[in-house]
């Protein structure tokens, strides 16, 4: 499968460049999908760009282009509408032949659909996560984690190396205070570090901070071992490793949970580098003393009161910070792993921050024209009542508990109802009326296709623990991908739960519920015969096709704007044309219909939709599950 729109795209190209004598460098064919498709499927505006220019009306211009464009194979005739739109309506025969084309699925399971890899591949290297490894993640940890893997897993499809890096607070004078009151609870840990286990971080953290402000004596200990800690001491150090590799398991457990996979680099990795970032922004000129502090002054960055805002690299104290330690993190990522792409995905608060180090690399001369910095800032995760997500005592909601009361939640609602998995024998298609997981009356049109209902006694414990565990961790992570990055999202159980609408339920029932009708007509869809002609009779069935020979488009369009709500909109825009087309009095018969060429045909789309379905919730880091 190849993307539409780009071979549109190339086509316009060269019909300008022919009809208008122009060099194809400046040529921008302006080409884009028509949202209502009673005007056509894709529409081209350069004739208005280029009217001005050529010193002809609009529609003159696109009249000009059009005779020299060749999309027969492609498209019925263009049609010129309006003061010069190009209108492209894709030809039934084009989008049968690039669906049929797609390759059976992998037995190893990684399934391309067919898509091919960039052909100018780059080494990405994408910032997320990143926790403090003094506590225990928590639920402002999860937008970070998520985002930043998909976006990963959508660069790795594209073919791009990517470095996932989860950039972890691993040193620090806080650390002086945890280690002080390990040593004191744990004194085995000098003998045993390996040994050590903390079942709660955020307690720990809480009781040594209560005794390191009640405990004067303590307290000076704790700074002592801060120093201890600077200066390499071997038996701190000891300690101080056991206690990042106990916090990184806790950690890890989430990652797992969350189906993420990242490289752990600590502060701690760039201390012996801090030195010479110093040093090589003072050689250059760019850093000043100021107050007893290393500074590097940029232009267009003021205090509220106007004064020079700095970037301090070295503190009066001679101590370094998280500026030092980020600029020698790009220093890195740029030098050493040759990443041309940096990719980093924090809070919209940092916003001035990483604009400050990006300035401050490209200035210094480490980040050239052809390295591309990007701050993927995103809103905040809200509870109900519009505030921050909170526990009811005030205290953040660990990211543990949260994934703990998802999976409860979809296993409670699993348990409790119906199952469906029997087409109706008398027409061999069957309402698209789903029953939701959490309460509420599904919509027509809305929720992938049910019949006769029976209870879920038929669920094994190993099934249902199967199923929870992707209901309820997939609710959360797509409830969170759908949302635009920008903007602030309040946390909603019922929602993201619920079977009906944009939801991570609804996109695995109507997976599930596709496998159950290849059950049902007595066939494996990997069984298909490879060279099924692909008959696109009906409107339902044109609608489907169009919409699955766009995924290729929609996963360039992520890759190049990172909004992975573009992917959840085309899944959810996918199911429902699947809904339309297995519709009784909507769409067409599928298990019975005739004849056989027809039925393998409607099998066939009933294929590359649980296809298409299972890769694009894959790019979003959900599992799938064939029973529901």
């Amino acid at each position: 499968m190849q993307s539409t729109l780009n071979l549109l795209r190339q086509r316009v190209t060269a019909a300008i460049v022919k009809a208008l004598d122009l060099d194809q460098a400046d040529v921008n064919p302006l080409l884009t999908r028509i949202q209502d498709e009673q005007f056509g499927d894709y529409q081209s505006n350069c004739a208005m760009a280029l009217a001005k220019r050529m010193g002809s009306k609009p529609h003159d211009v696109a009249r000009r282009i059009v005779n020299e464009l060749h999309v027969d194979d492609i498209s019925n005739p263009p049609e010129i509408k309006g003061p010069g739109f190009i209108n492209f309506r894709l030809s039934a025969e084009f989008i049968a032949a690039q669906l049929a084309a797609i390759p059976p699925a992998p037995a190893d399971g990684r399934d391309r659909l067919g898509i091919p890899t960039t052909d100018r591949p780059t080494i990405v290297a994408v910032d997320m996560s990143s926790p403090n490894l003094a506590k225990e993640m928590h639920v402002g940890h999860l937008r970070s984690t998520i985002i930043g893997d998909c976006v990963a897993r959508i660069l790795e499809f594209e073919g791009h190396r990517v470095h996932r890096i989860n950039h972890v607070g691993d040193w620090g004078t806080q650390f002086g205070m945890l280690l002080a009151y390990l040593r004191r609870t744990q004194p085995g840990v000098l003998d045993n570090p390996d040994d050590l286990h903390l079942d709660d971080l955020e307690q720990f953290y809480v009781q040594a901070k209560k005794l390191y402000d009640a405990d004067p004596d303590f307290a000076e200990t704790s700074r002592k071992t801060v120093v201890e800690l600077q200066g390499r001491d071997p038996e701190v150090m000891a300690v101080w490793r056991a206690f990042c590799d106990e916090s990184l398991r806790h950690c890890r457990g989430i990652f797992h949970r969350l189906n993420v996979t990242v490289v752990d680099r600590g502060e701690s990795f760039y201390n012996d580098m801090l030195p010479d970032v110093v040093k090589r922004f003072q050689d250059k000129g760019l850093a000043t003393d100021s107050e007893g502090a290393v500074c590097i002054f940029l232009d267009g960055f003021t205090s509220r009161d106007g004064s020079p805002l700095p970037i301090i690299i070295r503190k009066s104290d001679g101590g370094y910070n998280y500026d030092t330690t980020d600029l020698a993190a790009i220093y890195h990522r740029i030098e050493e792993l040759g990443a041309r792409r940096l990719i980093y995905v924090v809070g919209m608060a940092q916003k001035q921050h990483f604009d400050m180090l990006f300035a401050a690399a490209r200035k210094i001369g480490w980040a050239c024209d052809d390295v591309e910095l990007t701050h993927l800032g995103f809103g905040n995760l809200l509870g109900p009542n519009g505030r921050p997500f909170k526990t009811s005592s005030g205290g953040n909601v660990k990211l543990k508990d949260l994934l703990d009361q998802a999976v409860k939640r979809a296993r409670s609602v699993i348990e409790s109802s119906s199952q469906t998995d029997s087409a109706s024998a008398s027409d061999g298609n069957v309402s698209n009326v789903a029953p939701p997981l959490v309460g509420g009356a599904p919509g027509v049109g809305d929720a992938p296709l049910v019949a006769g209902a029976r209870k879920r006694a038929d669920f094994d414990e190993a099934t249902i623990t199967a199923v929870a565990d992707a209901v309820g961790i997939g609710a959360v992570k797509y409830f969170d991908l759908s949302h635009s990055l920008l903007g602030d999202y309040k946390f909603d159980w019922d929602t993201m739960l619920s079977l009906e609408g944009n939801t991570a339920p609804y996109m695995l029932y109507a997976y599930a519920r596709i496998h159950s009708i290849a059950r049902k007509a007595g066939i494996r869809f990997a069984d298909l015969p490879h060279d099924t002609r692909i008959l696109l009779d009906h409107p339902s069935e044109l609608r489907l096709a169009k919409t699955l020979l766009r995924f290729c488009e929609t996963i360039d369009k992520v890759a190049a704007d990172l909004r992975p709500n573009v992917l959840t909109d085309y899944l959810f825009e996918l199911s429902k044309a699947y809904s339309l087309f297995y519709d009784r009095v909507h769409g067409v018969r599928v298990i019975d219909a005739s004849p056989e060429t027809t039925r393998l045909s409607r099998l066939r789309l009933c294929d590359l939709t649980a296809r298409t379905l299972k890769l694009g919730l894959h790019l979003l880091g959900i599992r799938t599950v064939e029973q529901m």
